[in-house]
């Protein structure tokens, strides 16, 4: 279903939202999680469909390799507050996943996400990636996608990121608020996209340990070189080559995947800026980014 124009931003308990994300909320909000669960959650643009696919990979890769052929990776890993004319919605699909553990992805920042998962004591993978190169890769995908508000040119759009009007809100209170929550909650894992880039293989062992998976080194190769970036991208089935609110003549959903491509993208002056806000507002966490490895 391909909308006829760019949805508006507008305030939603305090979060620039687009209505693709609210207009089911009622259901997001009672969704049922269970205790298997696993949710994998991230600020737009910073791995979510590498970790939903090593996930999938890891449960399910073995026991129905036609899933892996025949399903795209949005309709085994759910998006749970998308709710888009045409296709079920997040929370629909979830519903009616058939498998154990559900795989579940959500950008929403902590405190809009279902009570349900903490009260199950869901297990929950977060993934952050530094704010350049995050910034660098929203801007080429709502260039693209015409499920986004209109992006403007570059530097408007830093502007936009700096101040938190992006869709899900500010990167910055995203990756701190989870941040925070990992403090108290001891079933998350607070991953980061420059780790998963430079050793993904060490980066799934971290994963198989929190939960509490016995893969074997030959799987756990095997998945490595299968989610490599350029695999993935390749792959009809990860690459949302068939998603038709995405223009990929503008640029592909899966862009480079790299760590530092923001240098390529910066002016000297937007550099100093941005370093200049990154400090004023990460200053009282704890948090650690890498802008290249």
């Amino acid at each position: 279903m391909k909308p006829t124009s760019r949805p508006e931003l507008f305030d939603f308990e305090g979060i620039s939202m687009t209505h693709y994300f609210t207009d089911n909320w009622e259901k997001v909000k009672n969704f049922q999680a269970r205790p298997d669960d696993i949710l994998i959650a991230t600020y737009p643009k910073a791995g979510t469909t590498w970790v939903s696919y090593i996930l999938d990979l890891l449960y399910f890769g073995n026991d129905a390799p036609e899933r892996q052929t025949s399903q795209p990776i949005y309709m085994r890993v759910p998006f749970l507050e998308a709710c888009i004319q045409g296709v079920p919605s997040g929370t629909e699909l979830a519903d009616n996943l058939p498998t154990s553990p559900r795989l579940i992805k959500t950008h929403l920042p902590v405190q809009l996400v279902p009570k349900s998962f903490w009260e199950q004591n869901s297990r929950v993978v977060y993934v952050a990636r530094n704010a350049k190169d995050n910034a660098v890769s929203y801007f080429h995908f709502d260039r693209m996608n015409m499920g986004e508000p209109e992006p403007g040119n570059w530097n408007t759009y830093l502007q936009k990121f700096m101040e938190g009007k992006k869709v899900f809100g500010p990167w910055f209170d995203h990756v701190n608020g989870w941040w925070e929550k990992k403090q108290t909650y001891s079933n998350l894992l607070y991953m980061f996209y420059e780790d998963l880039a430079e050793d993904t293989g060490r980066e799934v062992e971290r994963l198989c340990s929190f939960l509490g998976l016995s893969t074997s080194v030959e799987e756990r190769e095997k998945i490595t070189k299968g989610v490599q970036f350029d695999a993935m991208k390749q792959n009809k089935m990860t690459n949302y080559s068939t998603v038709p609110v995405m223009d990929f003549k503008i640029s592909p959903f899966m862009r480079k995947g790299k760590v530092g491509d923001w240098k390529n993208h910066f002016t000297v002056a937007q550099n100093e800026q941005f370093d200049e806000v990154y400090k004023q507002k990460m200053k009282n966490t704890t948090v650690k980014f890498r802008t290249e490895i």
